[in-house]
């Protein structure tokens, strides 16, 4: 099904608008995460005190935030799981940062949630069943081995894409998904949302999925080169992005909406995950056409300005 079959947009017309809109959330960001909000770390990240509590009957969480900020217990966070020994649901895991618990123990942690429960919230009788520290120490590690699986895997597929197509390719396909990775952190921040590890999980898959993408305009890209030796190279990218069209709007539009009614409809427990995706995939199919290909076109345009071969190497034909 073709909805783009004649499409002939000048991509890179507009490479100034996409620069600036680029410029403009990126910078927004990174000031955010400098001077306003910093990086808006949950409890994986910062430590904190994760107790779990049995109600006697089905919980209602938003009661429960209630009953606990009514008791001056800031900002925890409440999820459903499933009964650790198979019987009733009626389980969650209240979580308290230790911004707001960092001088109580174990102990205090237990009682002060108790009595706010017990005073304040009226749906059930509730019960603590096991209290969890994450110390400060673990918290680190866990930083640290975010950083190093987002950077292991912005470096191994700049070496695929090195090895499939040739350098540049890689470097513009990783400087997109940085932006991608840039744009994303940067929103939690804007609107102050915690960074959790599923967080964390939802930003290394859309590293994979923006990369997918552009790998796609570049596939189409060196096979129009191909045939197409004596066009300028902008023009050949322009009718690559147009010739994916259709299959950009079809695979991220149906992947959108899907990420879309988990935002929405997903309740607390999967905002931060969803809210990852959704605006993940926005920017993420944005820069394969904004970003990763106006590099190639600058790229080439280096090139001549240092008198230098300027055409990019074309898809081999078949023997």
């Amino acid at each position: 099904m073709e909805l783009f079959r004649d499409a002939k947009v000048d991509w890179l017309g507009k490479k100034w608008y996409f620069l600036g809109f680029s410029l403009i959330f990126s910078v927004a960001g990174v000031l955010s995460m400098l001077f306003w909000h910093g990086i808006p770390r949950g409890i994986d990240f910062k430590g904190g005190t994760e107790i779990q509590v049995r109600f006697a009957a089905p919980p209602n969480e938003g009661h429960i935030r209630q009953a606990l900020a009514d008791a001056g217990i800031k900002d925890p966070t409440v999820q459903a799981i499933s009964d650790p020994t198979g019987g009733s649901t009626n389980w969650e895991v209240i979580s308290l940062p230790q911004t707001a618990t960092s001088d109580a123990s174990n102990d205090a942690d237990r009682k002060a949630l108790e009595a706010a429960l017990a005073a304040n919230y009226h749906d059930s009788a509730a019960t603590v069943e096991q209290v969890d520290i994450v110390g400060p120490t673990a918290g680190k590690q866990l930083v640290s081995q975010a950083k190093l699986a987002v950077l292991y895997s912005l470096l191994g597929m700049l070496i695929y894409l090195w090895f499939r197509f040739e350098l540049i390719y890689g470097v513009a396909a990783v400087v997109a998904v940085f932006h991608d990775t840039l744009i994303t952190v940067g929103a939690f921040s804007l609107t102050n949302q915690e960074i959790t590890l599923t967080v964390i999980a939802a930003i290394l898959t859309l590293i994979g999925y923006s990369m997918n993408d552009t790998i796609v305009v570049f596939d189409r890209i060196r096979e129009n080169l191909a045939l197409s030796r004596r066009e300028s190279l902008s023009d050949v990218v322009n009718r690559s992005i147009n010739q994916t069209l259709t299959r950009t709007v079809i695979s991220s539009g149906l992947t959108f909406l899907t990420v879309l009614s988990l935002y929405l409809f997903g309740g607390a427990v999967l905002k931060g995950f969803s809210f990852a995706l959704v605006v993940g995939i926005l920017i993420g199919t944005y820069s394969s056409i904004a970003v990763a290909a106006p590099m190639l076109v600058a790229y080439q345009d280096w090139r001549k300005a240092r008198g230098k071969a300027a055409t990019l190497p074309a898809k081999r034909a078949k023997a």
